[in-house]
């Protein structure tokens, strides 16, 4: 499908920082947050087509420079200057269930070992090398695999080590990734790696509305004339990208401008230097795209608006933004005193109008704002919140507890699910516990039981010299036990019964603790909420937990305990997920003081205690944090956890901290 580059309104941010990395490849790539439906990924997969073709090799599966070939290329050595062959520059597509060998290529351990020879498929690094590799929805990427490939990025060559034997090759590509902030989002840490970040979302202008599904239908009527349309403005585009290649070398950072960018980055207080580099980058780049052979006031202000915002996100939670007063404010004090202020012109030619004020973006993702100071007090008529007859929305929101380091909790047993870090798992990176027959390819020797399995059949293989001689039976696959990501599913007790405000404020912080740990583990949250007459799923199992933690900032509590209620909605939720993800095994996290009330004359705690078998009895794991306080308790949170077959933990008991005291109280007591 071929889109006019740019066509799609509204996206001007994403235009330029595209472009930009297309000029300086080194600027460290892109990614695009933006809400669903907002075309990124036509957008990306647009800016091939603008892409000045590369010269290869002929037959080099590497794609290395005639002029130049990787001296360590696995196909050569190719000759100097030999003829080469003219294609277009690739876009290469990197699924998200995609392997560590799918991605950097594999080796042949079985000819390497028996045969001597180093056979190597290549992966995706290899096929996006001189081009673009992109991936979608990138927060749903393992980390591992996130790291290599910006590692990929930054050092321009990829690396495979198996057991001794090991490849490099070249691998410089421009990397696009994309994401839904609803569906998760990258830690911090990864976000700092990618070198611009725009935020996007679906113009608000009836007008430009319409011209997008105008543009769509004339596409889908003609494809073939729509392309053509807009072929003279690609072929346009596409001469502009290789002539700002040409005169990028040649444009000139001076002292003065490189003093603003790092005046700009101080000024934002953003951790490490990759945020001066990254944005002398850009800045370079823009003055190459505009024509300019020398980086100015305004570029390293284009440059700071696409290079910044994400890197001041240090708790998950926060939102990605960058105060424009602050910007203009550290140009002004680094601004040499006899140089006039720049006119108030927009971002030069070719660039974007400044992004809108932090945090907007979340805004339109209908995040709801946090909830800051010491919430309202009950409006007249409203009850205290206690139990009985009450309705359910007598109480407004009360504010969360600061979060603390939440212990680990842990699915029992060794699953096979998605990598994580919080429960044990089978998986392919992690300690070898052992090794099986390889049932195809060997991917992780286990070379201790490899030359076990040979060392009986030395003599009888005629073997005279010190090599080992090895072959196909003896080889054995490595086993690792790693850690795998979990759906913590949380069900919270919002009734009355959980009594004072700075109470359920405690039991909203530890809960906030525990989803700020799933987020660290890369852990799939849901939560289900109950209070007066039913229990509702506040919010369905995802990625986000930041949507996780907004509705629980803003959850009200009071009215009845339908205890048991609240039991049988997580059940339904797990069944579904167990038939939509059967990989992923779950984690029941029940917050509640163990008490049940109900309609008159009925046994609300008896149906609560029935549930809890029956979750037990489907297997479920499960832990009940227990919220009562005070000098006198029933244990009533106990009990249930015995019907659960769940360990149960007081709300003090949560934090890593208390956990470290008790080891070693117990150790001193030893």
């Amino acid at each position: 499908m071929t889109y006019p580059f740019g066509a799609v309104v509204g996206m001007d941010d994403m235009r330029l920082a595209l472009l930009l990395n297309a000029v300086s490849p080194a600027i460290g790539g892109v990614l695009v947050r933006g809400e669903k439906g907002t075309a990124k990924s036509t957008t990306v997969r647009a800016l091939a087509a603008v892409l000045p073709p590369v010269t290869v090799v002929a037959g080099c599966r590497f794609a290395c420079d005639p002029a130049a070939p990787d001296p360590a290329c696995p196909d050569g050595p190719h000759d100097m200057g030999v003829p080469g062959q003219t294609r277009p520059a690739r876009l290469v597509e990197l699924p998200v269930g995609a392997s560590e060998d799918r991605v950097v290529g594999s080796l042949d351990l079985e000819r390497a070992l028996t045969e001597g020879v180093k056979a190597f498929e290549p992966g995706l690094l290899a096929a996006a090398h001189r081009g673009v590799l992109y991936v979608d929805e990138v927060n749903l990427l393992h980390d591992h695999l996130v790291d290599l490939l910006l590692d990929a990025a930054a050092l321009g060559t990829a690396y495979v080590e198996r057991e001794g034997v090991s490849v490099r090759h070249a691998a410089r590509f421009l990397l696009v990734g994309t994401m839904n902030p609803e569906e998760g989002e990258l830690r911090p840490q990864l976000l700092d790696r990618f070198g611009l970040t725009v935020e996007v979302a679906a113009p608000r202008d009836p007008a430009e509305r319409a011209e997008v599904v105008r543009r769509r239908f004339a596409h889908d009527a003609d494809p073939a004339g729509f392309a053509a349309s807009w072929a003279d403005e690609e072929a346009g585009l596409a001469r502009r990208i290789a002539d700002a290649r040409a005169r990028l070398p040649h444009v000139v950072l001076s002292d003065d401008a490189l003093r603003q960018v790092t005046a700009v980055c101080a000024a934002f207080d953003v951790d490490g230097l990759r945020a001066d580099l990254v944005t002398a980058r850009a800045a370079i780049a823009h003055a190459a795209w505009c024509g300019r052979d020398e980086v100015t006031e305004d570029d390293v202000r284009v440059a700071a608006r696409l290079a910044l915002p994400h890197r001041r996100r240090r708790d998950p939670f926060d939102t990605p933004g960058l105060d424009d007063e602050t910007l203009e404010q550290a140009l002004e004090d680094s601004r040499p005193d006899d140089d006039p202020p720049p006119p108030p012109d927009g971002p030069g030619d070719g660039g974007a109008p400044p992004p809108g004020e932090a945090g907007t973006g979340s805004d339109r993702h209908g995040s709801a704002p946090e909830t800051g100071g010491e919430p309202p007090s009950p409006g007249e008529g409203e009850t205290d919140g206690g139990q009985g007859g009450a309705p359910a929305s007598e109480r407004a929101a009360v504010a969360p507890a600061d979060p603390f380091r939440a212990r680990r909790l842990e699915v029992p047993g060794v699953g096979a699910g998605a990598a994580g870090r919080r429960s044990k798992a089978r998986a392919e990176r992690g300690r070898v516990v052992g090794s099986v027959r390889p049932s195809g390819p060997v991917t992780r020797l286990h070379l201790a039981d490899t030359v076990l399995a040979a060392a009986p059949h030395q003599v009888a293989r005629g073997r005279t010299g010190p090599g080992l001689r090895v072959a196909r039976e003896d080889l054995r696959q490595a086993t690792l036990e790693g850690r795998e990501g979990n759906l913590v599913l949380f069900v919270v007790d919002a009734s009355g019964s959980m009594g004072s405000r700075s109470r359920m404020g405690a039991v909203k912080g530890a809960v906030l603790s525990l989803l700020l740990d799933a987020y660290q583990r890369r852990d799939k949250v849901g939560l289900v909420t109950f209070r007066g007459g039913d229990a509702e799923l506040a919010l369905p199992p995802t990625w986000s937990v930041e949507a996780a933690a907004a509705r629980l900032r803003t959850l009200p509590t009071g009215g009845r305990t339908p205890l048991a209620a609240g039991l049988r909605r997580a059940a339904e939720v797990l069944r579904v997920e167990r038939v939509r993800d059967p990989q992923r095994r779950a984690l029941l996290v029940v917050v509640t003081d163990g008490r049940a009330t109900g309609a008159r004359g009925s046994d609300a705690l008896g149906a609560a205690h029935t549930a809890a078998r029956r979750l037990a009895g489907e297997g479920t794991a499960a832990v009940v944090v227990d919220c009562e306080s005070g000098p006198v308790r029933l244990g009533l949170a106990g009990v249930l956890g015995s019907h659960l077959g769940a360990q149960t933990l007081r709300l003090e008991e949560l934090a890593a901290e208390t956990l470290a005291g008790t080891v070693r109280a117990v150790r001193a007591a030893a």
